[in-house]
């Protein structure tokens, strides 16, 4: 039997309406903050489409109205599950924006654990939407990673893996702490510690990228990286990133 869900947020940006319009509601947008590859067409009764692990899923705008308020929502599943989105832009003095965000449908029989995940998830989601428009607002990444590792129950040793490969020492981990990236296969590169939510969420800032380290949902290990210098074949990216899944959690 489906259940009903609401999650519901609030986010001060340090950006224009117009700039945080460009992040959520087109393609390239999204791309530079969330995940997969994603197409939106800039109508209501539009359709959406997001490409990710070699899946697509779709949905149908069902607000657009640009600079204020952007919302979408898939179809119903057989079972009666969906999931609705919508974005509410408020502009303020000074050239900054407050987002209101609404996630909202229903999940299925493992509903609990799901609206946990999604209760943080889509916080962190946001932070990271704020790193994108503090940093490189106007720039469009050339190649975003998804990377998906292994089920691994024991927390601790997810994160001690978060936090090695970041060079950082010990599980207390605060935002403004300096990092040192080294991933075989990639050149290495000094950033900072964007968010860090213990045990589950891991965000980080280098010049030319936005990392996230996730320990989510069913204890599903994974990476995500938007490359905004294109000097790294997204290929060789995706690939980097699966080594190192695969050996550090062999």
């Amino acid at each position: 039997m489906p259940h009903e869900f609401e999650v519901r947020e609030e986010i001060a940006l340090d950006a224009t309406p117009e700039q945080v319009w460009e992040a959520i509601a087109t393609g390239p947008g999204v791309d530079s903050w969330f995940m997969g590859r994603n197409e939106i067409e800039p109508r209501e009764g539009g359709r959406t489409s997001q490409e990710m692990m070699g899946f697509t899923s779709e949905a149908t705008v069902t607000a657009w109205e640009p600079g204020k308020k952007y919302a979408f929502r898939t179809a119903e599943n057989p079972d009666g599950t969906f999931m609705a989105f919508e974005y509410l832009i408020e502009g303020r003095d000074g050239g900054s924006t407050v987002l209101r965000f609404v996630h909202n449908g229903f999940l299925g029989d493992d509903w609990e654990a799901e609206y946990d995940a999604l209760k943080v998830g889509d916080r962190m989601y946001l932070r990271k939407l704020a790193v994108y428009l503090r940093n490189f607002v106007g720039r469009i990444a050339a190649h975003n990673v998804f990377a998906v590792g292994p089920q691994v129950a024991d927390r601790g040793r997810v994160w001690s893996a978060f936090t090695d490969v970041l060079g950082l020492t010990g599980a207390q981990v605060a935002d403004g702490d300096p990092v040192r990236l080294a991933v075989e296969g990639l050149p290495p590169a000094d950033g900072v510690v964007e968010f860090a939510r213990h045990p589950n969420f891991l965000g980080v800032r280098t010049d030319e990228g936005i990392h996230m380290f996730i320990h989510g949902h069913q204890d599903a290990v994974v990476v995500e990286h938007h490359d905004f210098s294109g000097s790294v074949d997204g290929k060789d990216l995706d690939a980097a990133w699966q080594s190192w899944l695969a050996r550090t959690f062999a």
